[in-house]
């Protein structure tokens, strides 16, 4: 059996006085390919946030790389341990998280600077090789020509692949992408799936994913949420019509 990389345990988290989410066990081992789907409102979303740090949980434990998060002791986290922690996680957000005025290739680069030590680091300093890393990053996904070009002046497909080259820099652990693909056309979402997947061929991936076409390209395994809980969680070729739609009937409201 391989490693665990994320367990939760009790998962419970509450806005505005609600439970949002309340998972009492998932266990995502290592080098798994797992899709979180389901309705607007269901907690994908803030599911990943949760395993990615980025939210409190409200009751249990949530562990990610052997680190473990409790409503106690999230906020009491140094800046030494966010920084390892996001060192070792690759993230793809709807925002994409970009600095809008810099170019494809600096942006790729901020990739490395978890691996880029005092000084450097605050003034983004890379040594000729890891420039010519960042250059090979984007090669990969096609685009090395626009790598003097502002981010803010390319498409949206484009900016997708600089957020991939920027995980190939990283070289995390894990990858949390919710949903890679939104906005994009079928070929171009399906080009990115593929990125996607060299991206994470050293990694685990856990994707939010809206398009259930895409699933057969991005995972292995297939969780379903429904109002905050998880109503199952198959292997691919376990997922058909009837398990889709009984999943997707039930309206929801988003949070």
């Amino acid at each position: 059996m391989t490693t665990p990389v994320i367990t939760l345990e009790q998962l419970c988290w509450r806005t505005e006085g609600q439970v949002r989410l309340d998972i009492p066990s998932l266990i995502i081992h290592e080098g798994e390919r797992v899709a979180l789907i389901g309705p607007n409102g269901a907690g994908k979303s803030s599911l990943l946030r949760l395993i990615s740090g980025a939210l409190t949980p409200s009751g249990g434990t949530v562990t990610v790389l052997q680190r473990t998060l409790t409503p106690e002791n999230h906020p009491r986290r140094s800046l030494r341990e966010r920084r390892a922690w996001a060192r070792e996680i690759g993230q793809i957000f709807q925002g994409l998280h970009l600095v809008s005025r810099l170019t494809a290739l600096d942006n790729t680069l901020i990739g490395a600077l978890g691996h880029v030590t005092g000084w450097r680091s605050w003034f983004r300093i890379y040594s000729a090789t890891l420039v010519k890393q960042g250059q090979a990053a984007l090669q990969s996904v096609g685009i090395v020509q626009d790598q003097d070009i502002r981010v803010d002046r390319l498409s949206g497909g484009e900016r997708q692949k600089i957020a991939i080259a920027r995980l190939l820099m990283q070289h995390p652990k894990l990858i949390l992408a919710d949903e890679p693909t939104a906005a994009l056309d079928p070929s171009a979402a399906a080009e990115v799936c593929r990125l996607l997947l060299h991206a994470a061929q050293h990694a685990t991936l856990v994707t939010v994913v809206h398009n259930v076409s895409l699933l057969p390209l991005l995972a292995d395994r297939v969780i379903g949420l429904q109002h905050g809980k998880i109503v199952f969680d198959v292997p691919i070729k376990e997922v058909d019509e009837h398990v889709l739609h009984s999943l997707y009937q039930t309206r929801q409201v988003s949070p």
